[in-house]
């Protein structure tokens, strides 16, 4: 009997201290934690302990007061529960100035945020082995390239449209050369055939009209008038 009413009165214990409890599982201000301490360290990985767990406290409350430097924020004021082996747990944010009231969640996010590398290198893990689940990881602002990339896309056109012209007018010389040697070419061919028989006969054409020239050009004795030729 002793024993029974015993159990009764822890179990009630243990029911209206969850029921204060402000951290629990899918608590609307609270978070939860995944941890990948194997993924991210590999054989240098560490245990997960209660002095682990003060740490990611007292990181928490850094980032809180970092993101709001009128409240004082403690250890005290993270209250972390529902640990699992595999190292997962939820947790929440008291405030300093009342410690009934939870700090928001959406407060709590930005506070993770500002200070997310801090937290990560804490515990020497990144977004993806550290993960605050409803949290998206933290994005890298982007860089400024130090050229404009208008400048760049011009620079690519003209020098497109610069190569091509170089093409163009390459290809025109060439063009132009080997015109110039098939002429010349040809030339060679045409002379070496007026050096054969036609031009032979062309000499010889010219021998015989030179010789019928001269011929044309002898005076015939037969047919002159010649007195001295005539009179018998």
């Amino acid at each position: 009997m002793r024993k029974m009413f015993g159990k009764l009165i822890f179990g009630l214990l243990w029911a209206i201290s969850a029921a204060q409890s402000p951290c629990q599982t899918d608590a609307s201000d609270g978070y939860k934690v995944r941890l990948s301490l194997q993924t991210a360290l590999g054989s240098d990985a560490y245990d997960w302990t209660p002095n682990e767990v003060f740490l990611f406290r007292a990181t928490l409350a850094f980032a809180m007061r970092n993101h709001l430097p009128d409240l004082e924020f403690r250890v005290d004021d993270v209250v972390v529960c529902e640990e699992t082996p595999r190292v997962s747990f939820w947790f929440v944010v008291r405030r300093p100035d009342d410690p009934e009231r939870l700090v928001g969640g959406a407060e709590v996010e930005l506070a993770i945020r500002k200070s997310r590398k801090r937290i990560n290198s804490a515990f020497l893990l990144t977004d993806r082995t550290l993960e605050f689940v409803g949290i998206a990881p933290t994005l890298l602002a982007p860089v400024a390239p130090a050229t404009p990339p208008w400048l760049i896309a011009f620079g690519v056109v003209m020098g497109a449209v610069g190569a091509g012209f170089v093409v163009l007018v390459a290809s025109s010389v060439i063009q132009k050369r080997r015109t110039k040697k098939e002429n010349a070419a040809n030339a060679t061919e045409d002379d070496d055939g007026e050096s054969g028989p036609s031009k032979r006969l062309e000499n010889g054409g010219a021998r015989r009209q030179s010789g019928s020239v001269a011929n044309d050009g002898l005076a015939n004795d037969g047919f002159s008038d010649d007195e001295r030729v005539t009179q018998m």
